[in-house]
């Protein structure tokens, strides 16, 4: 599921064979999402078309086959080596467009508009940390990784190393720790994440309880008030 959404899955996936004819694209994702509050969800269907190999970029729209409870939709994904280090970062843009129906509440806009739609990026450096982290400890990395077809790299025994294997050794025992301390990361960046998503759901929680007592507090208010114009209109008579 999609982090930060209340249900996502998707219903249909259709590769493509890459060439100019359809602009090198890869592949069409078919996603149904909901997202909201507890009380109010919108659900939404997503076609995405990935560009990935050729143009480093995953762009949407609606799917307009089936009804969806936003107007209309679009946006991109767009990534590039991090001109201060290509081989361990990516820089990453985004942008989207949501058009609401009247129906929707305003409050439920501002929400979309001001925070549901700028977690997109929070979301995706947190889990992309995540991943690299796991990525790393399992010995793995921008050396390991190989091209298509390509033979695996043979590492040759030199003869320094022959001669002096301690250098080995606190090679191995310096992989071994970047190791460590990357796993340590990885779970402290999930232990943060469920922690963050129990606060939210509290703060949902005690939203929706601070909702009810003042809706109560005013309907009581409304009925003491027509008990007392009331008997002040039978006084007067």
């Amino acid at each position: 599921m999609v982090p930060k959404t209340v249900d996502s899955k998707n219903y249909n996936i259709i590769p493509h064979k890459p060439s100019k004819s359809n602009n090198f694209l890869e592949k069409e994702i078919f996603t149904r999402m909901k997202v909201g509050f507890p009380m109010l969800k919108l659900e939404f269907f997503v076609r995405h078309f990935l560009y990935i190999q050729h143009h480093k970029s995953l762009t949407w729209t609606l799917d307009y086959t089936k009804e969806s409870d936003f107007d209309d939709s679009c946006g991109y994904w767009y990534i590039i080596p991090h001109p201060d280090d290509p081989e361990g970062k990516t820089r990453l843009y985004y942008s989207v467009q949501v058009s609401m129906f009247d129906w929707v509440p305003k409050f439920v806009v501002d929400f979309m508009s001001s925070k549901a739609l700028t977690d997109a990026t929070a979301w995706v450096k947190k889990y992309s940390e995540i991943e690299w982290a796991k990525v790393v400890a399992s010995g793995g990395g921008p050396q390991s990784v190989e091209g298509e077809g390509s033979k695996p790299a043979v590492q040759k025994e030199s003869i320094f190393s022959r001669f002096f294997p301690f250098v080995n050794k606190k090679k191995r025992e310096e992989e071994e720790r970047v190791a460590a301390e990357a796993a340590a990361k990885a779970q402290a960046l999930e232990e943060q994440e469920k922690t963050e998503s129990r606060k939210r759901l509290l703060v949902v929680r005690a939203g929706w309880r601070r909702y009810v007592l003042v809706s109560v507090v005013l309907v009581l208010a409304m009925y003491n008030a027509s008990l007392f114009l009331g008997g002040m209109h039978e006084k007067s008579q």
